[in-house]
């Protein structure tokens, strides 16, 4: 396809999908906004039609539409909000937060002037200090469970630090590699996704207004008053795009992620966590006397950590410290067991 058949494409996919999702949504008012986006994507469509004439063009979904529409059926549009946002779907704000007192729907807080648009993003998460915590608990626990398995299957202490430094380096490498591809992948298609949206900006300003504005009237604002408000967001080139990300796609354009920031965070926090259990092997201990206060180091590690999770999760400290106790606990014994078993079978 040329570039203009590529663009009523989308536009004809879109509103085949925008009207799957206005099927299945239960809310009427979020379910005529996803129509009425139907209706917007079909006059887009026909207007990319006028302006590049040629022979009719036929529309059939691709299959992974098909596929997205059979599940949006299946599990509903909230569960299916990312790979809607993927398949650049607008008004997917909406089901990114709890519903408000100004909003009929869940969504942002309903702004009602251009100096309180943005406003709402500017908090810390606290979500890279949470991806910390786990990833030093995948390293604690992987670790600890090799150096157990290794050492319960007979293996000199000398072999049992090397293992321990290998699974150390390999698993922080591998979280690390895993961590920058995924963030990448997921930041060039946000940037992807930014970059049409500032194409149609510039070429359709009227129409982006209009979907802005069903958004906003989705949330409970009047329909008129949702329009005056869209028209001043998009008054200004830099407040729109920036608006637009936000509203239509769902995205933070100031926290699409860093790939290089995201790797050496987790390779780091695993490493801390995996050289925990190897610290006694590090500092010369060897044999009984090590393997005891790996364990006694792994128990108090996984109570620290389940007494940190509970800061993200809300639950009883203690509570968390002791399930996490019991979970890696049980894993390090399962090693163990494995190794001992391993051991006799090598004899």
């Amino acid at each position: 396809m040329s570039g203009g058949d590529d663009s009523w494409f989308h536009e004809k996919e879109s509103a085949w999908l925008y009207l799957h999702v206005a099927a299945k949504e239960t809310d009427p008012v979020r379910s005529q906004m996803f129509a009425r986006l139907a209706a917007a994507a079909e006059h887009q469509a026909g207007k990319w039609a006028d302006s590049h004439p040629g022979p009719a063009l036929q529309f059939t979904p691709t299959l992974r539409a098909r596929i997205v529409a059979r599940l949006v059926r299946l599990i509903g549009p909230v569960r299916m909000r990312p790979v809607l946002v993927a398949m650049k779907l607008r008004g997917m704000s909406i089901y990114s937060s709890p519903a408000t007192p100004r909003t009929t729907a869940p969504g942002h807080v309903m702004p009602t002037s251009v100096s309180q648009v943005g406003e709402r993003h500017r908090s810390v998460s606290g979500g890279n200090l949470r991806a910390a915590v786990f990833g030093a608990n995948d390293g604690l626990v992987s670790n600890a469970s090799l150096i157990l398995g290794v050492a319960a299957a007979g293996a000199p202490s000398e072999t049992v630090l090397l293992t321990g430094v290998a699974g150390l380096l390999a698993g922080a490498l591998s979280m690390a590699s895993g961590e920058y591809v995924s963030v990448r992948s997921q930041r060039e298609m946000y940037e992807y996704q930014i970059a049409l949206e500032k194409e149609e900006l510039l070429e359709y300003p009227g129409e982006e207004a209009e979907e802005l504005a069903l958004i906003y009237n989705a949330r409970g604002l009047p329909i008129e008053e949702a329009r005056k408000l869209a028209q001043t967001l998009l008054a200004d080139p830099e407040l729109a795009l920036d608006t637009l990300a936000r509203e239509e796609l769902g995205l933070n354009p100031d926290d699409l992620g860093s790939p290089l920031g995201a790797a050496v965070s987790s390779f780091l926090s695993f490493a801390v966590g995996a050289v925990l259990p190897l610290a006694p092997f590090l500092v010369g201990l060897r044999d009984s006397p090590a393997i005891i206060a790996t364990v006694a180091i792994a128990i108090v590690s996984l109570a620290g950590v389940g007494l940190a999770i509970s800061l993200f999760t809300g639950r009883g400290a203690w509570r968390g410290a002791a399930r996490m106790v019991l979970i890696g606990g049980g894993a390090g014994i399962a090693s163990w067991l494995l190794g001992k078993l391993l051991g006799v079978a090598m004899g």
